[in-house]
């Protein structure tokens, strides 16, 4: 089974031995981030530095200045690794390592942008933005968002691209300093606080049928008992028609997907257009459609019509891989199963070879594992043990 890693520019610019220390893991493929949400990331084994903070999303590779001249929605360039072209200077000594190197794509995640641009943010039923949540539904946006993946993701010398984020981002952020888990949300509130209530989208519920005011005051009531501790159902589907009512639930969902639907072919369409014959198109993924974040909710059948697979969360219990794997079932297309690596974030290496066992029973046929620069020795060890008894 193939297996690649994640990894960021920075986990190999600067440091001679990365490159053969990740081939020694016996993963095939890096995936590699050429644009990029902000973070603050450990480099435990890097010779220069052992913390990077990239302050905002940025792109990791030089954009091309005729491409994004006089737009007012362009993306940022980074500051935080020497050189011009971090992400191209990386890539180069991991292939020379004998390593494929795919782009690692994050689309509809920036603070950065919702803070320079307001009216490009998610607005909530209470008028709340969120600036780490582009609206897909604005064309603005969505043009943007296309040329980004296409940009991003055809960097010199890829075999293939993995789009994060293609699709709605919400509610769930996991932003500096989060203080939002006092009160408990369950998948149907979730859905419900990451509804958009911009121009644009009040225009979208109202072409499904709803009235956009009325829509407001129902997801604003729906949440009352979860504000007064009550609580919300869980089963998403049934909990969104449970709380918001049977036929303004179907119009939300029905707005959504054709958005979501309509971005994700527009992007693969523009990553194919710019990339040769063979070039791998990836969306990490969900199976169902409402979820958002880095994993966007999709369709099986429309995703693996569109793209050539999925990269789909696997960690976990064995029913998360289930409902993860099993909605793809005898649906073709590529089927990467990503496991976290690094125990201290939930990861499980010292599982590896039984779990991706497992979710090859299910139907995967690669790996992915996230992420090889942020984990300890111990956790590159278990990994290197895995892959080599997995073959």
């Amino acid at each position: 089974m193939k297996a690649g890693v994640f990894l960021y520019p920075w986990d190999v610019v600067g440091d001679p031995d990365a490159a053969a220390r990740i081939a020694d893991l016996g993963a095939r493929q890096v995936t590699l981030a050429s644009a990029y949400h902000s973070t603050r990331a450990l480099t435990p084994r890097h010779p220069a530095h052992r913390v990077v903070t990239a302050e905002h999303a940025a792109v990791l590779y030089p954009p091309d200045p005729d491409r994004w001249a006089g737009r007012a929605l362009a993306p940022y360039r980074q500051s935080w690794t020497p050189g011009d072209d971090p992400y191209g200077e990386a890539a180069e000594a991991l292939a020379a390592a004998g390593l494929e190197v795919h782009s690692w794509v994050v689309l509809a995640h920036s603070s950065r942008l919702g803070a320079e641009h307001p009216d490009t943010s998610v607005v909530n039923a209470y008028g709340d933005r969120y600036p780490w949540a582009p609206c897909i539904a604005r064309p603005a946006v969505r043009d943007y968002l296309v040329d980004l993946a296409a940009e991003a993701a055809a960097r010199p010398g890829a075999h293939g691209t993995e789009l994060e984020s293609c699709g709605w981002y919400g509610f769930a952020h996991l932003h500096a300093h989060d203080k939002v888990a006092g009160v408990g949300l369950g998948d149907a509130a979730q859905y419900l606080m990451s509804l958009c209530f911009c121009v644009v989208c009040r225009e979208g519920y109202g072409e499904e049928g709803v009235d956009p005011e009325t829509l407001t005051v129902a997801v604003r009531r729906a949440l009352e008992p979860v504000w007064s501790g009550g609580g919300s159902p869980e089963s998403c589907r049934d909990g969104i028609a449970k709380l918001l009512g049977p036929e303004q639930a179907d119009a939300t969902l029905a707005w959504r997907g054709r958005v979501a639907r309509t971005v994700q072919e527009a992007a693969v369409a523009a990553v194919r257009a710019a990339t040769p014959p063979g070039f791998q198109v990836l969306l990490h993924a969900d199976p169902v459609p409402y979820r958002t974040g880095a994993n966007v909710g999709v369709e099986p059948d429309h995703v693996v019509a569109v793209a050539d697979g999925v990269v789909l969360p696997c960690t976990g219990s064995d029913a998360v891989r289930e409902a993860v794997l099993g909605p793809f079932a005898g649906r073709g297309g590529v089927r990467a199963a990503n496991f976290g690596v690094v125990t201290g974030m939930g990861g499980s290496p010292r599982t590896l070879e039984r779990d991706a066992a497992h979710a090859a029973s299910l139907g995967a046929d690669q790996l992915r594992l996230y992420h090889a620069g942020l984990a300890s020795g111990p956790d590159l060890e278990a990994v290197a043990a895995a892959l080599s008894r997995l073959g």
